[in-house]
């Protein structure tokens, strides 16, 4: 079942200002995916759900990958603008609009994977095996999802209920997720907590004043502690990752 529509996303990118950027080389999760393509042989990569394709841009950019993105909402003109912002052209990137459940599966890749994809979806090794469907024999399998089972999701919970509730919570299990991916026959497969601190609301700039000086305020403190004490953990860590080949 899907927490989200078509409409849902269009409105979530129309709303966006900042999708235009050159994407550094040092891009936020892009660490795993240059360690994935220093540690095999990645000619070409499926990026699902990716829309508007930073990572995708990352890997023809820097790594020198064959990427595709295959999402359920693409604007061409977003992609156009993030292309030639970054010194690509148009038809480095291979564009896919469809709908994941519905697409028939005829291509293989050494590399698949997702940021913030499979949390909008209740039926968890559905959308995992999909992503497995795609991959060469011995390709690679990245996802990455949000954490919101501890700080960071009390305050989702609590002060973004709309965002937090497009969110499947029940996912965000590292031992459920390591059973799912070994289910579906996946190898190798490592599940872990990154980032040792971050918070962040949707719809921050709509809160008053006070409110954002005292998230600001939060965050700094917290910022302070985990700099001192650099631990990966459920309570506090932004994100899950899952790693394992097939």
């Amino acid at each position: 079942m899907k927490l989200t529509d078509h409409e849902f996303w269009l409105n979530y990118w129309e709303s966006k200002s900042d999708l235009i950027f050159p994407v550094p080389e040092n891009f936020i999760l892009s660490n795993f995916l240059k360690d994935i393509c220093s540690s095999n042989k990645i000619n070409a990569s499926l990026e699902l759900g990716g829309f508007p394709g930073h990572y995708s841009v990352y890997l023809r950019k820097y790594l020198g990958v064959i990427p595709t993105l295959l999402d359920y909402v693409i604007h061409p003109k977003i992609l156009k603008d993030l292309a030639k912002i970054n010194g690509l052209e148009e038809n480095d990137i291979d564009i896919v609009e469809a709908d994941l459940f519905n697409k028939k599966n005829n291509r293989k890749f050494d590399l698949v994977f997702s940021n913030g994809l499979i949390e909008h979806f209740e039926n968890t090794q559905e959308i995992i095996d999909i992503h497995a469907s795609y991959l060469n024999d011995g390709g690679t399998l990245y996802i990455s999802l949000p954490n919101f089972r501890g700080l960071n999701g009390w305050l989702q919970k609590n002060f973004d209920k709309e965002n937090y509730e497009k969110h499947y919570i029940e996912c965000m299990n590292t031992a459920l997720l390591k059973n799912v991916s070994e289910n579906i026959g996946l190898k190798n497969v490592k599940v872990f907590y990154f980032g040792k601190f971050m918070i962040w609301l949707e719809n921050i700039q709509q809160k008053s004043g006070v409110f954002q000086v005292g998230f600001k305020t939060l965050w700094l403190c917290f910022k302070v502690i985990f700099k001192l004490i650099p631990i990966e953990t459920k309570w506090f860590s932004p994100y899950i990752v899952i790693i394992a080949t097939k």
